[in-house]
């Protein structure tokens, strides 16, 4: 088997920041603050302007290795050179290597992307690379394992009818349980339920969550391939890699994975080695949009698709849009949380599904997401 590593020898995957403006950006203060429950990461020039992160759900659980050890590696740094600053924050704090540091890692590199956007007038994804699409299908992505079958084909419908969706993504098996189903008989019985309820217009995939061992994963996915299901998520735990191919090379209908990875030489072993056939890495999870780049291009070397994990509806969504708008090899429909979550009413653009289940990238400044200005002086500083 080749050897690989997580981040030496990649050429860069944005080379355009360096030249995206012709001074040095120097990132003086970084701050952490809590609003509405969302936890904001803010990054600031001497002269006051700054850009800001929307960071994961899974953030105060973070916050000592996000403050202690990932913001040290960008202060006083030239935000033109974040990616330098992203493989510095890994290398120095190595040892605490996983999605916990990388998550961190990803929402300084956020506020930092955003920063350049502030100062240069310029969105993201032009100052990533060449923009090819400035607006997307989604698919709805239920979370939800406590439901029957029937409630919930139930649900989707009513949010296909809703939203005019033409994809949609529920959960089978008992996420983790080793072949035990959520509830008896429910994966058997919804599989073809929700085709039925949903006609053959309605793309479907499946999403395992690791619940199955690869004899059971191949069973399952003959039943997706029997109702014309277009792939079958994380079939098998995820660190199970050897289960996962053997499912995938047992299998027609196409096996995704790779949300709960974080290291490159690993994605890379899965792609060129095909332990998938649909690459799905999570921005956060893996370290940011730089990191996902890297993973995107060894993708399309390989003929893969990536379709990053990102079960969202508030301002998370614009770096998801962001990455989707440069990549060519990205998959004919993003995730949106099929959920009714209402959005926080102190930024613009809402992030709600146009007509036919579309999503727009928003192209202002930065990631296009402006904050109230008044908002700063009742956020918690953590």
């Amino acid at each position: 088997m080749a050897v690989y590593s997580d981040q030496h020898n990649f050429p860069s995957a944005a080379p355009r920041l360096l030249d995206c403006h012709p001074k040095e950006i120097t990132v003086e203060a970084i701050e952490v603050v809590r609003l509405d429950g969302l936890v904001l990461v803010r990054a600031f020039t001497a002269d006051g302007r700054f850009g800001v992160g929307t960071c994961n759900f899974r953030a105060p659980v973070l916050l000592p290795i996000l403050k202690d050890l990932v913001i040290p590696s960008f202060l006083g740094r030239d935000a033109r050179c974040v990616e330098q600053c992203v493989k510095d924050a890994y290398r120095q704090n190595y040892k605490y290597h996983g999605t916990p540091l990388f998550n961190c890692i990803a929402y300084v590199e956020t506020a930092c992307l955003d920063l350049l956007g502030q100062v240069t007038g310029k969105p993201v994804c032009a100052l990533l690379g060449s923009v090819r699409q400035t607006e997307f299908d989604c698919y709805l992505s239920r979370m939800n394992r406590d439901t029957s079958a029937e409630e919930e084909a139930d649900i989707l419908a009513r949010r296909v009818a809703e939203t005019g969706a033409r994809a949609v993504k529920f959960k089978v098996g008992g996420r983790m349980l080793n072949d035990e189903d959520s509830s008896p008989g429910r994966t058997e019985t919804l599989i073809p339920l929700m085709r039925a309820r949903l006609g053959d217009d309605t793309t479907l995939y499946a999403d395992g969550n690791g619940s199955f061992s690869s004899a059971k994963a191949i069973e399952v996915g003959h039943m997706l391939q029997d109702n014309r299901y277009a792939w079958f998520e994380e079939p098998c735990p995820f660190e199970q890699y050897e289960a996962t191919k053997a499912a995938a090379d047992a299998l027609n209908i196409p096996v995704a994975g790779g949300e709960q990875d974080c290291n490159l030489a690993l994605f890379r072993m899965m792609i060129t080695d095909r332990y998938v056939d649909v690459i799905q890495p999570d921005l956060m999870y893996c370290g940011g949009i730089i990191r996902a780049l890297h993973i995107a291009r060894m993708a399309r070397e390989n003929g893969m698709m990536v379709t990053p994990h990102s079960p969202k509806t508030n301002a998370e969504l614009a770096q998801l849009l962001h990455f989707a708008a440069v990549v060519p090899n990205i998959g004919p429909f993003l995730e949106y949380n099929a959920g009714e979550q209402e959005e926080p009413s102190w930024y613009e653009p809402t992030f709600h599904l146009r007509p036919g289940g579309k999503l727009p990238v928003p192209l202002g400044p930065g990631f296009g997401v402006r904050y109230d200005d008044d908002i700063w002086e009742r956020a918690e500083t953590l």
